[in-house]
């Protein structure tokens, strides 16, 4: 491995939500020598240490074994979300992808992976308390993110014991905002007929209190210090991110001044899947709740 001060680390998805927090903070990093970011297309963007190439996770073509050559990491976040509706094309970015990435990271020699999973791997959990890394990962099956995630939870499983020298880290995030991302993550959960102007805060009268219905979400910026802990740290295994409190229609409504109105699970769900069927809304909501 190349000493501390010219660390070379290799990240994917680099233009993404959490791809642009990891890089920035990447390239202000004394210990970091370099970092290259691929991504599908060519950003403006020009931070200090950084290098780009575009390349495409589906694509056979992508030579990643070269690029991953000398690394001292690969942090992998690449991640296609939609079309939700195309299972298949997403399978092919996601997992196919990834399992691309994993084995050009023992092709190059590169002694660690950090590995972006999701709290969407887990299995439906209990609902009265939180559960810790050793929870099964095993997905929820209707929802193709969820499958995703866990499937490549379990070729990681092989891979450690393929080639334990690697040092793998399993990041295993909650929902991840920020400011800069939000017009994509409107696009993301809204989808692309919900104009922007619709989603600000003074214009919701109310919001729905669905039984049951919370999650855990966390500042981009925080997610990527945690990715960049991870190569530094001399550790491995399972992490979850996630920050408190958890946030549900009450915790919304006080912060967007609006006021939570109770509504039926089965009617909320029957809602989310016919504006699912519809091509109305991107994700697909039973695993949530």
């Amino acid at each position: 491995m190349s000493s501390e001060a010219a660390r070379r680390i290799v990240v994917t998805g680099a233009t993404g939500n959490v791809g642009t927090s990891v890089v920035r903070l990447l390239s202000e990093d004394p210990e970091v020598g370099s970092v290259l970011g691929l991504a599908r297309r060519m950003p403006d963007w020009s931070p200090p240490k950084t290098d780009w190439a575009a390349v495409d996770l589906a694509s056979v073509q992508a030579d990643l074994a070269t690029m991953f050559e000398g690394a001292d990491a690969v942090i992998h976040l690449a991640w296609a979300f939609q079309p939700t509706h195309d299972p298949a094309t997403t399978w092919r970015t996601n997992v196919l992808g990834g399992i691309r990435v994993f084995e050009a990271v023992a092709a190059a020699k590169v002694p660690t992976l950090v590995h972006a999973s999701s709290v969407g791997a887990y299995s439906p959990g209990p609902k009265e308390h939180a559960v810790d890394e050793s929870w099964p990962t095993h997905g929820w099956p209707d929802a193709a993110y969820c499958r995703e995630k866990a499937y490549l939870e379990r070729t990681l499983d092989t891979f450690d014991r393929a080639h334990p020298r690697v040092r793998v880290v399993r990041m295993r995030p909650a929902f991840l905002f920020k400011r800069e991302s939000a017009s994509e993550q409107r696009r993301i959960f809204g989808g692309r007929f919900l104009p922007g102007p619709l989603a600000r805060p003074e214009l919701l009268p109310f919001l729905p209190d669905i039984p049951g219905l919370r999650v855990q979400a966390l500042h981009t910026d925080d997610a990527a210090s945690a990715y960049q802990l991870a190569v530094k740290s001399d550790v491995r295994g399972a992490f979850n991110l996630a920050a408190e409190p958890p946030v549900d229609a009450g915790l919304l409504g006080q912060m967007l001044g609006a006021r939570p109105v109770r509504l039926p699970r089965t009617a909320a769900r029957s809602a989310i899947a016919a504006a699912w069927g519809l091509h109305l809304l991107p994700p697909r909501g039973g695993a949530a709740y």
